[in-house]
């Protein structure tokens, strides 16, 4: 144990695997220290976490910050800012950029961009495709790569594999989890004509509940026969909790916070800014949603970060793109629900923090533990705040949430032992770097 720490987090109640309890944590060159009763020992800086929660660091694994292609909406600077601001210390970044990132030059290439200019760390998806399947096992083990990404169904950018030979031999090489966006395309093509101009609130009638359970189903049968493992990102269908509640042996389920806030009765009020690949959905998905949730069939929250102007989102309906600013609001929204009664603070955490590190293998992250990385998300519970775009640091600079009450807030970001945002203020230079992954170490 060194003589002087340099950071003693006193006072706060932490929030980790072993329980919710009172303790002081001292952090030393970037790292978990100590933890207990340091009010005795040597530090650097102090400080009072009276009144607070200290919660590991929420990781958000699945965003799109749009670098390189289409900066105009984002780029990893403002995004991972936007993340920090939100309490996010580190992030998985999607795939559908311009160029695609599908093979290791794209991928070493968002690597280098990263480092030096994102606020938070970060991996980043490498994309599936007919073309590449044979490369996956070195791709997926690269420095940077959070694993394999699919598109099942299109969505923003090109990337679609969406026959059942394509995702077999992608997961006839798989060896980590790998990740899918669900949603049948065949049946996406059949039921374009029920898209109506101008009224976004079709968007789930055309992405109906069938369109991703289909998906779902061909996905979990050729993972068995694969012997592979799956993410299927962002579900939004009750039909889905159920299937996959009988898969979990292979399959993890991620969901996200507009698809357990949102619902289609929205679509009046927010038009487009709700339009999302898979659609927000009428209120009984979204309970069926919080059913797989309490039930433990849910293993993590992402938020689909997917900005687009709002001149884009402004076409009318059906050239308005699908998507939505997320990392920033992520932990507000769900905090809020915490408070509601919906989950439990350490439900939040496992869902956020350890889930994300235990399906993933992310080295040094997740929890609060000697010798891990000291990534901290540190909450008021009791803080009442409404949501605002003027708060919205992504490029974009709107949110869905516009005008939204709720109660719980992140008030300090530490990642790798910095306090990068305090009180609302960014307090330290972008110094994110690439997150370490066991199966690649």
């Amino acid at each position: 144990m060194p003589k002087t720490y340099d950071i003693v987090l006193s006072g706060g109640a932490l929030v980790n695997h072993d329980g919710v309890g009172v303790r002081d944590l001292a952090i030393h060159d970037g790292k978990i220290a100590e933890i207990g009763d340091l009010s005795t020992v040597s530090a650097g800086e102090r400080v009072d976490c009276s009144g607070l929660h200290i919660l590991p660091g929420v990781i958000d694994t699945q965003v799109h910050f749009r670098e390189p292609g289409a900066t105009q909406k984002e780029d990893l600077e403002t995004g991972s800012r936007a993340a920090v601001l939100g309490g996010v210390t580190a992030v998985f970044e999607m795939p559908n950029t311009k160029p695609l990132t599908t093979g290791a030059a794209e991928l070493a290439d968002k690597v280098a961009r990263g480092r030096g200019r994102a606020h938070c760390d970060f991996a980043f998806w490498v994309g599936g495709t007919h073309e590449n399947a044979r490369d996956i096992p070195e791709l997926e083990r690269l420095p940077g790569a959070a694993g394999i990404k699919v598109f099942m169904g299109s969505s923003t950018g090109s990337l679609l594999v969406a026959d059942d030979e394509g995702v077999g031999a992608i997961l006839s090489q798989t060896r980590r989890r790998a990740a899918f966006h669900s949603e049948d395309e065949y049946r996406l093509e059949e039921r374009k004509a029920l898209r109506v101009a101008g009224d976004p609130s079709s968007h789930p009638v055309w992405r109906d509940e069938i369109v991703a359970l289909r998906s779902t189903e061909r996905l979990l049968r050729i993972a068995r026969e694969k012997r592979a493992l799956v993410h299927v990102l962002h579900v939004s269908t009750a039909e889905e909790i159920e299937f996959l509640s009988r898969h979990k042996d292979i399959a993890s389920v991620e969901v996200t916070p507009h698809h357990l806030t949102l619902s289609s009765n929205d679509y009046a009020r927010l038009g487009a800014l709700a339009q999302m690949n898979p659609p927000v959905r009428d209120a009984r998905h979204r309970e069926g949603l919080w059913r797989g949730l309490a039930q433990g069939i849910v293993d993590i929250l992402g938020s689909d970060h997917a900005p687009h102007t709002l001149e884009e989102k402004a076409k009318p309906y059906p050239e308005s793109p699908s998507g939505m600013t997320g990392v920033q609001t992520l932990a507000p929204l769900m905090l809020d629900h915490v408070n509601a009664g919906r989950l439990t603070l350490q439900r939040f955490v496992d869902l956020t923090s350890a889930g994300p590190a235990r399906l993933f293998g992310i080295a040094g992250k997740g929890r609060v533990a000697v010798g891990y990385d000291a990534d901290l998300t540190i909450v008021d519970l009791k803080r009442r705040e409404t949501i605002r775009n003027s708060w919205i640091a992504s490029r974009c600079g709107w949110t869905p949430y516009d005008g939204v009450d709720v109660t719980g807030w992140p008030v300090g970001t530490f990642v790798r032992g910095a306090c990068v945002m305090w009180e609302g203020e960014l307090l330290t230079p972008s110094r994110g770097e690439p997150m370490r992954f066991h199966q690649a170490l």
